[in-house]
């Protein structure tokens, strides 16, 4: 074993979480850590790791950004096309974890993504940087390509395609909201001793447990 990492460790003193103080739903309880988070000025407080499964079971997972939440879920955009498109098309039961290790904290969010409706997207696609907006176009997102010059000239023939209106959203890119079925609450403490506290969707109604480090 390679001592120099198994000698890596933290031990989580910042705070604590009790059934008593968390909201009864968690939507409630991420918006209070989530603005948390966005006081303690994170940088890339929004980034979340998204794990997909394919139809044959075999898992995958990558960082996304977090672009809304509410009480129905959580959104992030993306090519349909790419391989988490893909595979969330074969499989819509995803996981997403927030890591915000400054806060000694972790949120894990397991539900099914469905796609959001096509106004929602195009109202988003509007809203990003036009270097962005060619970008959609400019790459066929997970697919193999031979060199990166390709993608340099797609980004200046879809500058020259779109020079003289407002580039439309491609349809093959937009939005999933992951509305979950459980989330976990995550708070570091002494001697790996964390705190878990969990709900768990049952018949429409949140239930909460405190889960064992």
């Amino acid at each position: 074993m390679n001592k120099s990492i198994a000698d890596i460790r933290t031990d989580y003193k910042m705070s604590s979480l009790s059934e008593k103080d968390v909201a009864i739903e968690p939507f409630s309880q991420f918006s209070r850590w989530w603005n948390d988070a966005i006081n303690s000025k994170i940088e890339e407080v929004n980034a979340m790791t998204l794990a997909t499964v394919s139809a044959k079971g075999i898992p995958s997972a990558r960082i996304v950004l977090l672009k809304d939440f509410n009480e129905k879920g959580f959104v992030f955009f993306t090519n349909y096309q790419s391989d988490k498109g893909k595979e969330i098309a074969q499989n819509p039961h995803v996981c997403l974890v927030f890591f915000w290790k400054e806060l000694q904290r972790q949120v894990r969010i397991e539900g099914i993504a469905e796609k959001i409706s096509e106004a929602e997207s195009d109202e988003y696609f509007n809203s990003r940087p036009l270097e962005s907006k060619i970008g959609a176009w400019a790459s066929h997102q997970s697919s193999i390509i031979p060199y990166r010059q390709i993608i340099d000239e797609n980004v200046k023939r879809y500058t020259e395609v779109f020079k003289d209106e407002d580039v439309p959203r491609p349809d093959y890119w937009g939005g999933f909201c992951v509305k979950p079925n459980l989330v976990e609450f995550w708070q570091g403490r002494e001697s790996r001793l964390h705190d878990r506290i969990q709900y768990t969707l049952d018949n429409g109604i949140w239930k909460l447990d405190r889960l064992s480090p």
